[in-house]
Formats: C-alpha cells, structure tokens, sequence
C-alpha cells in the first residue's frame, strides 16, 4: 500500500467515527441512547442494511459469486415477503408497547422465563456473530498485506467501541448511513476497475455472455431437492422464515426502526430495505461474475490464500510442475476466448481442466501441511483490488471494508448493551428509574460485549466461506425465536409454560440436526434450520395447548 493509501483509509475511518462521536455528544437519556429517536424512513433503511451488510458480504459475496455463479442471490428472494409481513403484523404489536427490545412483549404474553429464554438465544448468536465480523476482515487483510492479525482486530474493535459508547443507537444509525455511502462509492468504482481490466476487444456484454458460457449466469435453480443451499425452493421457504426471525425478532435490527419518527417511517425503512436490498446483492455478486471474467485474460494465481507451506524441495518441484500445467491451460483458454462464441465446448473443457489443475495444487498443499485452508475464496475480490486497482482506491476499498465492519459491529453491539440492560440488569438486578445510573451501566455494557468480540475475533478459527458462516450462526437459533414469536402473536391460547418448553425442544431439534450433519448422518440445507426450528415451536406449542385443555 501507498502513503495515499493509508491517508484515505485512515481518514476515512476517523471522519465516520468522529462524526458519530461529535453528533451524538449530548445523548443523555437512556431511551434515545438505546433505541434512538425520531429517524426518518432513509435512516431507518440505510441503517438496517448496514448492519446487515458486513465486512463479509463485500469478501465473500463476490469470491462466492466467482466460484459458484450468481445462485446465492436467490437467498434473499423472500426477504421482501418478509419485510411485508413485519410490517404488518410485527411493527404495530411493537409500537402498541412501546418497547425498547423485542423481547419485552413476550413476558407481556407470557411471562418473564419466556422473555429470558429468547433474549438469552439472542445474546448467544449474536454475541458470537459481532466477534465473526471482526475476525473476517481482520484475517483477510493481515493475511494479503501481512498486517498484524491482532492489531488488525483492535483497531477495528477499539473505533467501533469509541462512537457506539458515545452516542448509542443514534451514533450507529447517523454513521451507517454514511458508511453505506463510502460502501456503495467505492463498490461501482470497483466495478469500473474490473471493466477496466477486460481486454479493449471484450465488452461488458461480452463478458456476461462468457460467464455465461462458464456456467457461472444460473440465477434461478428450480430444483426441489433440500440438501442444496441456493435454489428458489429454499429462498422462499427457508430464506423467507430465516429473514422474518433477523428482521423481526433480532434486537440488532429491531432497535433500528423502532426508533423512527412513526410507526409509517419505520414500515417505509422496512420496506426500503426490502426493495433495495436484492439488486445491491445482485451487483455485489455480478462484480464477482466480473472478476471471474477478467481472471479468464488476466492470469489468476492458482491459490489466492497466499498462506505460507514449509516444504522440500521434492515438493516444491512437484507444485511447480502442476503450476507449469495450469499456466499452459490457462493460455490455450485465453487464445480460444478471443472467438469464444465458435470455441464454447473448447473453452468449457478448459475450464473444467484449470480448476482440476488448481484443486490438485490446493489437496497437495493440504497433504503437505494438514493446516492449509484450501477454501480461498474469501481472498479472491480483494487479490483484485491490490492487483488492479490505482493507489488511492485501494485505499478506499479498503475503507469499504472496515467501514462494513464497523457498520455491522457497532449495530450488534449496541443491541447486546441494549438486551442486556433492559432484560437483565433493569428486570432482575435494578427495578427503579435512575436515568444517569443507567446510561452508565448501558455504556459499561457496551464496552464489556466490545470486548468480547474482539477476544473472540482472537481466538476465531477460519471457515469454509465466512457469510456462510454467519448466515448458520443465525440460523441455529433464529428458527426457534420466531417460533416462540408466532406462539405470541397467533396462537392466544398457548399459555407461557408451553411457549418455553416448546422453544428448549425447537432449540435442541435444531441443534442436533446440526451435529448429525456435521458427522454425516444427516444433509440438509442451513436454511431448513430457520423452518424446522420455528415449525417444531409452533407444532408442539398448539398440540400440547390443546392436549391441556382436554
């Protein structure tokens, strides 16, 4: 990296988190620090998708893309149909009681065991999740620039930390909407970079029409079959629930559109959110396909983890060999790609061929040492940007990617503070009003679950592809939420001893399906977990009200 570089990184950085600092300095009362006050619809919207929006959707949702095409975008194929029904159902019950966090009106419904069993789910996958979205881009870029890991994670807890104590829900909402403009800025000039990188003679269309080609344009898969992540069947069934769960009972989005102007302003962010979230998805992992395709004229290391094997020199003689292979592929693809239209069949074997050449180098390094991550794609979009991109947008994209984790960070964090404070210390430890006491707790807690994460963000181990990642971690535990939320809203009948014992037996359903997946006895898709978890909840609490009754 350049001096220009760090200039507009850290510049960057220090603007959005003194601008959250400086516009939020005379919060004072624990109501506007936890739920913030009187946003308008854009704030709302803006804000629910940053903190949606996390280091990791701007990693790995184009490696995803360059790997495994544009299958992924039918994940959020039902998140509009979520955001419709929130809005109706969800919204007003919440307005109605004025809550600070969801889970307040479920001991409204039942009772106070009901309302900590739901926000102790929620302290658990989000508490993990806030240090996830840390460690993401803290292992990426210290691994491609060689920065120090830990300092890397400091330096993004510690900011993030800074602003969210200072100002709350308010600070968060204020400096999200302008992290989700750095974001968006330095995302289309990415996007003009990799166009940029195509030969004079391919064009933008021409392009698509490669990709195409290469298998990586399927947008929607119509299969049935349950076992496969990306396919219409399981956005509009399993996305669909997995998104009624984080939008609508998750403390980190909920606290940001409870604090809008009104009930309309908060049904408008929802649903700002709902319309724009697809298409922004849909470019993130078209800049992916793009990349993919600059990488068919500009030769593509063969691994892009860039971890570092200690090996013979038999071996290193070996890997070459296999090297000298994926290069002479790699040529004879680039020549036949000039008149792709007449040499497709050609140009597909060729393919298939690099990456077998490129998954035999990643199973030697692996046998060579057993610790060696083969799954690289997580390192692919940002190979890019040092690679193709001028001094000072480097700098930029970089800044997109802190700010995305600040974004989110911040987001996670101060709904845990708020949790934590409302349903734990104010019920069970501090039942009298004492605003400043309690602010002061509130920003004590704040920087205790910033702490937390940073540690966790130590101590993570890398996964095959971080979204997936966080998308699992929700979906261990948002199923069994939104059950026990359904129970609340729709079923009136079912008392609040059957609501618990339905969420512990949703809770250990999931879980181990999970663990028999994870041994190979079992196959399903990670986002059955949100239907299976809400649907057993549901199921046990009306068969057992009614088995009461009689």
């Amino acid at each position: 990296m350049s001096v220009i570089d760090w200039v507009v990184l850290m510049s960057t950085l220090l603007i959005i988190a003194g601008y959250g600092s400086w516009k939020t300095r005379k919060q004072i009362g624990i109501d506007s620090y936890l739920k913030g006050n009187s946003e308008n619809w854009a704030t709302i919207g803006l804000s629910i998708m940053a903190t949606q929006a996390s280091a990791i959707t701007f990693l790995s949702t184009p490696g995803q893309a360059y790997e495994s095409g544009m299958g992924f975008i039918q994940f959020y194929f039902g998140l509009p149909i979520a955001m419709i029904l929130i809005s109706v159902f969800f919204l007003p019950i919440y307005y109605k009681i004025n809550v600070i966090t969801a889970y307040q009106y479920l001991e409204e419904r039942f009772d106070v065991r009901v309302r900590s069993f739901t926000s102790s789910l929620f302290l658990i996958s989000r508490g993990l999740a806030a240090g996830i979205t840390i460690y993401a881009p803290s292992i990426i870029l210290s691994t491609l620039l060689g920065w120090n890991l830990q300092l890397t994670c400091l330096l993004i807890g510690g900011l993030v930390i800074i602003y969210t104590v200072s100002g709350g829900s308010r600070a968060v909402s204020l400096t999200q909407k302008w992290q989700m403009g750095v974001i968006m800025s330095g995302m289309f000039l990415a996007f003009y970079f990799v166009l940029q990188s195509f030969p004079s003679t391919i064009s933008f269309s021409e392009g698509i029409d490669i990709a195409g080609a290469l298998g990586k344009m399927e947008i929607i898969n119509l299969s049935p079959d349950i076992t496969n992540r990306y396919t219409l069947l399981s956005g509009l069934t399993g996305g669909v629930f997995l998104f009624l769960s984080y939008f609508g009972t998750d403390q980190s989005q909920v606290q940001r559109y409870l604090g809008g102007k009104t009930l309309k302003e908060s049904r408008l962010g929802l649903m700002f959110n709902g319309l724009v979230k697809i298409p922004m998805q849909f470019f993130i992992l078209l800049i992916g396909i793009m990349v993919f395709v600059s990488f068919q004229f500009n030769r593509p290391p063969i691994v892009f983890n860039p971890q570092k094997v200690e090996m013979t020199s038999l071996e290193e003689q070996n890997l070459q060999k296999i090297e000298s292979t994926y290069d002479a592929i790699f040529e004879s693809k680039k020549a036949l790609l000039l008149d792709y239209s007449k040499n497709k069949k050609s140009i597909q074997k060729l393919q298939f061929a690099q990456d077998s050449v490129r998954a035999a180098y990643k199973n030697q390094l692996n046998r060579i040492d057993p610790d060696f991550e083969q799954k690289d794609s997580d390192y692919i979009f940002l190979t890019f940007i040092l690679g193709f991109l001028p001094s000072g947008l480097i700098g930029m994209l970089l800044a997109v990617i802190f700010s995305a984790a600040m974004s989110s960070t911040a987001g996670e964090l101060n709904a845990l503070a708020a949790t934590t404070t409302v349903d734990y210390y104010k019920k069970f430890w501090s039942k009298d009003d004492n605003d400043k006491r309690d602010l002061r707790v509130s920003k004590l807690l704040t920087v205790g679950w910033g702490i937390l994460a940073i540690i966790i963000a130590l101590t993570a181990g890398l996964f095959e592809n971080l979204i997936q990642l966080v998308n699992i971690l929700g979906s261990l535990f948002y199923g069994t939420i939104l059950g026990v939320f359904l129970l609340a809203f729709f079923f009136k009948k079912v008392g609040a001893k059957v609501a618990l014992i339905a969420g512990i037996i949703g809770q250990i359903t999931v879980i181990t399906i999970h663990f028999l997946k994870l041994y190979g006895l079992f196959d399903l898709s990670y986002l059955m977990y949100n239907l299976i978890g809400s649907s057993v909840v549901v199921l046990f609490g009306i068969i057992t009200s009614i088995a009461t009754r009689r």
